[in-house]
């Protein structure tokens, strides 16, 4: 992908895009298909081979990709609802894991046969990928066969890699920062069969490591991490070179080799690792760190080292926005693709200098974790730009409406630029006048509507042509609505806010109706940061969100109640259900989420796909308000006890009833044991 030049043409190219895939609001077209929501939101080239779209306009999961049977999502979203699982909703799909797994080894097994690849793979889990209990069982689980191992990076993550890892076989890598009760633990846990590899990657930890040897006359395996010079690109691309964070310049590589060989420990070094940086887009930077990573491999046999394994570290990355290319959201590479370039590149950088290749690593949680989770959320309402068809002005109506109104009477295809300039200018003066007090607040707000209805006529206009001038180009946005969502940025995407991360975003149901609108979305949190405003495009991003009007409720008939999923909602909200859902999700967002505005952790399901249909394998409740209360240090019992006190006081001054009081006290104590997001 060819990013855009500036983010004007950035922007204007998408305007011009976000239309032109199905003509969008120029006219309602004949027929909407699933076909034209599949291109509209890409779910074919993100969502293979587990997402897609049915007959009735609701996206499937197919949990097993190609090899098994499909849920639909809008009917799971609505039968967990019955069973009281308040939105939104993470939904963890246990076969989507086991899957990623299996293709994974599955593509090093074809990798290492068609290159005739003397050495072995033995994949391992990062743990700070996502350290949910029930993710990493799974993960153990579904490994064993490939003897799957894991990662840990800090001395909590050793603890669970410890307590959880079983696999015969399997790799216990140990990376991050390390004192020596970290050092001594790892090497201790050699006494109950794991395999645990110690990663050199400040020169401080050599040290550390000889003495607890030397303390508990237990023989280490030791991997050194190396700086490479090959660089990574995109967000993550710092994490290689000599000013990365972790890791040994080929100077400190060489000073730790002397120091294991003054000690007759060099025969414990066995591995050496790298990590270019998360999410590479583009394999040729794959090439270029592992070519190096080779002949570093050879070099450190030659100084004597006991070499045994490569560990390619992360960076195997996900094809969020589906284009298939190198833009930092995509890939221009299969998971085949990679596969084959790691144990090729090794296989020659070995062969050329008569070695042994080594059993091959990596650490792919990106890759793993991202697919197995999505997150359902609900609209609870939407704000708009009020923009009616404007009616005629009188003849002693301000002279500032009427020539608004005369410059909306003549937009056209031939004038629109001018226009647009024109009906701003009259906004600014009208603004001015009032601020002198030369027009009433009315006739304001009539310029205000007449201005928006200028813009949403320029902006018909612009979608049809070819090239959107640069004045015109912030117009779509400017235009789009605010769809208000039940879910915290901050807690569930903290990477959309923090690095401008791009998920695929979509609504979950009604597919085969046009969607109409334009919207970007806003969170609960009361912060302007609380937002999502970029979204995946087949070419850099767009700034709106194709999204469908909500639908009124309507009365129901025969004086009958609504009933079931919606019964809630109905009751509750002036619209029907809209569900949408954030996808590949599954890496990094659960544990990074924050607290802002104390909303916790959403709750949670774990789904498993059966013969039968489907199982719920567990249920995680998301926090309750006496919860996220409890993590900033507030004891819910004091609070409750301060409400009673001052209820009391009141009651006694005769500024509430005791019925009120009464009542305010079981909300309060009510509230504290609800989910912290909202009903619906």
């Amino acid at each position: 992908m060819t990013e855009p030049t500036n983010q004007s043409e950035k922007q204007s190219q998408s305007l011009t895009r976000s239309v032109s895939q199905a003509e969008l609001q120029n006219g309602p077209q004949a027929t909407w298909t699933i076909e034209d929501s599949e291109e509209l939101y890409r779910i074919n080239g993100w969502g293979e081979p587990y997402f897609s779209i049915n007959a009735a306009g609701h996206v499937t999961v197919s949990p097993m990709g190609d090899r098994g049977g499909s849920l639909d999502l809008y009917e799971l979203t609505n039968a967990l609802k019955q069973r009281n699982l308040g939105l939104p909703l993470l939904i963890r799909f246990s076969d989507i894991l086991e899957d990623r797994i299996e293709r994974l080894n599955a593509c090093f097994s074809r990798a290492i046969a068609r290159y005739s690849y003397a050495g072995d793979y033995r994949g391992v889990f990062p743990v700070k990928c996502n350290q949910q209990r029930h993710l990493i069982e799974d993960l153990v689980r579904f490994g064993k066969p490939h003897q799957f191992g894991l990662e840990a990076g800090s001395k909590p993550e050793l603890m669970i890699a410890l307590a959880l890892l079983d696999t015969p076989g399997s790799l216990l890598i140990c990376n991050g920062y390390k004192d020596q009760e970290y050092i001594e633990t790892a090497m201790l846990a050699r006494r109950l069969g794991h395999t645990p590899i110690i990663v050199l990657e400040q020169i401080e930890e050599v040290e550390l490591v000889i003495e607890a040897s030397r303390k508990l006359n237990i023989e280490p395996i030791l991997g050194v991490r190396a700086k490479l010079s090959a660089k990574g690109i995109g967000r993550w691309g710092t994490s290689a070179g000599d000013r990365a964070k972790f890791g040994l310049t080929i100077p400190e590589i060489i000073r730790a080799v002397e120091q294991l060989r003054s000690t007759d420990m060099l025969n414990s070094l066995q591995l050496l690792h790298f990590h270019i940086g998360s999410q590479i887009s583009s394999i040729s930077v794959i090439k270029d760190a592992i070519r190096e990573a080779g002949q570093i491999y050879g070099e450190l046999v030659k100084l004597g080292a006991n070499m045994n394994y490569l560990d390619v570290g992360g960076g195997l990355g996900v094809d969020y926005d589906g284009s298939k290319t190198n833009f930092y959201a995509s890939k221009n590479y299969s998971m085949q693709n990679y596969a084959n370039d790691v144990v090729a590149a090794m296989k020659d950088a070995c062969q050329q200098r008569g070695i042994a290749v080594p059993t091959l690593v990596s650490e792919s949680g990106r890759a793993i974790a991202s697919h197995q989770s999505v997150l359902v959320f609900d609209v609870l309402g939407t704000s708009d730009v009020i923009s009616e068809i404007p009616e005629l002005p009188a003849d002693d109506d301000p002279l500032v409406l009427r020539n608004l109104y005369e410059t909306y009477q003549s937009i056209s295809v031939d004038n629109y630029q001018e226009a647009y300039h024109d009906a701003t200018q009259f906004k600014e003066e009208a603004v001015s006048m009032f601020g002198f007090g030369y027009i009433s607040l009315t006739d304001r707000a009539r310029v205000e509507r007449l201005y928006w209805a200028c813009c949403r006529k320029i902006l018909e206009i612009a979608r049809q042509q070819d090239y959107v001038p640069d004045d015109l180009e912030d117009l779509e946005k400017i235009m789009a609505s605010i769809y208000y969502v039940n879910f915290s940025v901050f807690q569930s995407a903290p990477d959309a806010w923090a690095i401008d991360q791009l998920f695929p975003i979509m609504p979950i149901h009604r597919l085969n109706e046009e969607p109409t609108c334009r919207g970007t979305l806003a969170d609960l949190t009361c912060d302007s940061d609380g937002k999502i405003d970029q979204f995946i495009d087949l070419r850099d991003v767009k700034y709106v969100l194709e999204l469908h009007p909500l639908k009124k409720n309507l009365p129901a008939e025969d004086g009958q109640f609504a009933t079931g999923a919606d019964s809630a909602s109905h009751s509750q909200s002036t619209h029907e259900p809209y569900y949408l859902g954030m996808f590949l999700s599954g890496a990094y967002q659960e544990i990074m989420g924050n607290l802002h505005n104390l909303f916790g952790d959403t709750n949670t399901v774990h789904i498993k796909l059966t013969p039968k249909g489907y199982q719920i394998e567990h249920v995680v409740k998301g926090d309750t308000m006496r919860e996220v209360l409890g993590y900033v240090q507030y004891d819910a019992e004091d609070l409750i006890e301060n409400i009673r006190r001052r209820s009391e006081q009141a009651l006694q001054e005769h500024q509430i009833t005791l019925e009120e009081s009464q009542l305010l006290l079981q909300n309060y104590e009510r509230s504290l044991s609800r989910y912290t997001y909202l009903s619906s």
